[in-house]
């Protein structure tokens, strides 16, 4: 593993760092992923082919694959180095590999090495959850999407809030930890930052996105085989959030 400096750390990079094998080893078919929040997210994008496409958070790089797949060039990103690797080891005998760039990188602090207005598409699958501040990251997005560029982003669903946590204050984005016990090995601990619909909308909007689509999605008839636990609690209760929204097509809309 890649040591970083605890200032520069994003919130879960420890729990990425420690379960990057594990999750790669069971992304494409944790009911979670694959038969949850992925049909979702994939619902909501549009034709990539011939298209520039920005995963942020690419994680062991299976939508990046995908993407690949569907006729994009991909620049993904990752905070994890460990993760980078297996996105790299994943697509490393992709027949498509010459299209897809890697960058660690912290969507916390600006991407200054990415340029204005290049994107048709930017997919963020799971991993806003890990930023306290939507803000500055939602312009970026808008910065480097071109004008009328898509951004498809999933995450924790505020109303899942009162189902799984305990808080005074609904409305106070606060850290929060879950325990991953899904991956098999020992549990992680993994923190996050739960937040009001408020506090995830109004920074989109105010970084000149348009809301397209939000999807609450509930679980595949996949998922029901594999889980019917998990199944029976999400087929009637939150947990995801799937937004699909279009950057402004006029430069001058965008928020400073």
């Amino acid at each position: 593993m890649t040591d970083t400096p605890d200032d520069h750390k994003p919130l879960a990079y420890d729990a990425y760092q420690t379960l990057a094998d594990r999750y790669a080893a069971l992304v494409d078919t944790k009911p979670h992923n694959a038969y949850y929040e992925r049909p979702a997210t994939l619902s909501l994008l549009p034709d990539v082919d011939g298209k520039h496409v920005l995963d942020a958070g690419c994680g062991p790089g299976l939508y990046a694959q995908i993407m690949l797949a569907r006729g994009a060039s991909v620049v993904a990103l990752d905070a994890s180095p460990a993760m980078l690797a297996q996105a790299r080891a994943r697509l490393a005998q992709d027949p498509h590999a010459d299209r897809v760039t890697f960058h660690q990188a912290l969507l916390e602090e600006p991407l200054d090495f990415l340029a204005d207005d290049i994107f048709d598409l930017a997919l963020a699958t799971l991993v806003l959850d890990y930023v306290q501040d939507l803000g500055p990251v939602f312009a970026e997005f808008a910065r480097v999407l071109k004008p009328g560029g898509l951004l498809v982003f999933s995450m924790d669903n505020p109303a899942a809030t009162p189902y799984y946590y305990e808080i005074d204050d609904y409305f106070q984005v606060e850290r929060v930890e879950d325990v991953w016990r899904g991956f098999g090995g020992e549990p992680v601990t993994v923190p996050r930052y739960r937040r009001a619909l408020g506090d995830l909308l109004n920074p989109l909007i105010e970084a000149s996105f348009v809301l397209e689509r939000v999807l609450e999605p509930r679980p595949t008839a996949a998922f029901q085989a594999a889980d019917p636990e998990y199944y029976d609690r999400l087929i009637t209760k939150p947990g995801f959030l799937c937004i699909r929204a279009r950057r402004a097509k006029t430069a001058d809309a965008r928020t400073p």
